[in-house]
């Protein structure tokens, strides 16, 4: 867009004279030349880095307060408010397709498969990593290369209408659930209800004539049809499913399965990871991919970063999934650890954090399904992850196999001592735990 076009969309008084603007920013330690610079509030206010972002060649700033800037800026009454209005109308501009991806667990594992498998037939953007929120989604818009027929876009939210409002900016024509968990839950009132409401936004947000692509083995995802007019595709495994997984062989290397009368090689493991490539093989089934065509890409799939990567350090095996966490992917990357041929099973729990007044019955459940899985050892870091370790211990895990750590640089230190060759580690917790912290400690960079 140029900067008269900008004015415009977002009400400001124009400048003298317009000039392009060829990318997009709100971060001034990236922003690259020709970007436009937007100043938002947040923990730090961006109205202070508007100088760094025209050293750093930024063409333009909008700000919503007077300040005295080394290039040309716009002034709004809100930036938020105009980051949104301008990826309103970016989408506008552009006109492609939209898949729109939510979910408590899998969004950006299951927004990158769908990414990969969709390319197979159109010119594919997407969001960097889990841009999803209010920031996120008008940024990824406004990033879209032009050439891109398809957009899949990670939608996110921690209270109700917010995928609402995404949604109506990115106005998905198909719309991916993955499952409804209890992360966010203590912002809702309604508890998981109110989680599985908002979560419902998506498909609410759908046009008559859009696909809704469901969790048939969610019982909450799979009823979300009934607020669409239009087309709805079940994935899964059971028997409700359109894009049905039969003959699932689960390994250390990934899974084999059918579907759609077609066999799949995947490396995403586990139960979960499976899921993931039914989501995305019935989401390129509503754009009319027939799923034949689908088996190099699948087989092609990588875990992102922290979400199930695996590593051998110093002869153990290292499953890193700290990205986030919450009850429902705490249970299935136990399944996988539990499944791994080990001397030792190790599970290293950080904290799950937003969860409420249901913070220490889903730790303590999480325990008990650690011990139930014959998880040899569970090492709990941080807050109710305390209570974790004393479900395990009460659920059958040796009290000399479990441990709770207040920090994890202490739980790293610890299990440097206690890892051994032949044993299995999975690393998980929430995001602001920080558990790589302590598999860095544990294990340094060594492979």
């Amino acid at each position: 867009m140029s900067t008269a076009q900008i004015a415009k969309a977002i009400g400001a008084a124009p400048l003298a004279a317009s000039v392009p603007v060829s990318g997009w920013s709100f971060d001034s330690r990236s922003t690259q030349p020709g970007d436009c610079f937007f100043a938002l509030h947040g923990e730090r206010d961006g109205h202070d880095f508007v100088h760094a972002a025209f050293q750093r060649g930024a063409a333009l700033a909008i700000v919503d307060r007077d300040i005295v800037a080394a290039g040309p800026t716009l002034r709004t009454q809100d930036t938020q408010a105009a980051l949104l209005t301008l990826g309103a109308a970016a989408r506008e501009q552009w006109g492609g397709t939209v898949i729109g991806v939510t979910g408590s667990a899998g969004k950006t594992s299951t927004k990158d498969a769908v990414a990969a498998l969709v390319s197979t037939s159109f010119r594919t953007g997407r969001n960097e990593g889990n841009l999803n929120n209010h920031i996120g989604v008008p940024m990824s818009i406004l990033r879209l290369p032009m050439e891109s027929q398809v957009a899949v876009l990670e939608i996110g939210m921690n209270h109700a209408g917010e995928i609402r409002e995404l949604a109506r900016i990115a106005r998905p024509s198909v719309g991916v659930v993955t499952n409804v968990g209890w992360a966010h839950a203590e912002n809702f009132d309604e508890g998981i209800e109110g989680v599985a409401k908002a979560k419902r936004e998506l498909i609410e947000g759908l046009p008559a004539s859009g696909v809704a692509v469901l969790n048939a083995d969610d019982e909450r995802v799979s009823q979300f049809g009934s607020v669409h007019q239009g087309r709805s595709i079940l994935y899964g495994f059971s028997d409700a499913a359109e894009v049905r997984a039969e003959d699932v062989q689960l390994s250390e290397a990934g899974a084999r399965f059918r579907a759609l009368d077609v066999e799949f090689e995947s490396p995403l493991a586990g139960r979960h990871g499976v899921s993931n490539v039914l989501a995305a093989i019935a989401a390129a089934r509503a754009l009319g991919i027939d799923a034949a065509v689908l088996r190099d890409a699948v087989r092609g799939l990588r875990p992102g970063h922290m979400r199930g990567e695996r590593t051998k350090r110093r002869g153990v095996t290292i499953i890193n999934d700290c990205y986030n966490a919450n009850p429902e992917a705490m249970r299935s990357m136990l399944e996988l650890l539990a499944g791994i041929p080990a001397r030792r099973r190790i599970a290293v729990l950080g904290e799950m954090l937003e969860l409420g007044r249901e913070a220490e019955p889903l730790h303590r459940g999480v325990g008990r399904f650690a011990a139930e899985r014959g998880i040899h050892a569970v090492i709990g870091i941080r807050g109710a992850a305390r209570f974790t370790v004393d479900e395990a211990v009460k659920a059958g895990t040796s009290v000399s196999a479990a441990y709770f750590f207040s920090t994890p640089e202490e739980a790293g230190d610890f299990l440097r001592g206690y890892a051994e060759p032949g044993d299995a580690v999975l690393f998980k917790g929430s995001r602001g735990v920080r558990v790589e912290k302590a598999l860095e400690r544990a294990f340094g960079g060594e492979e």
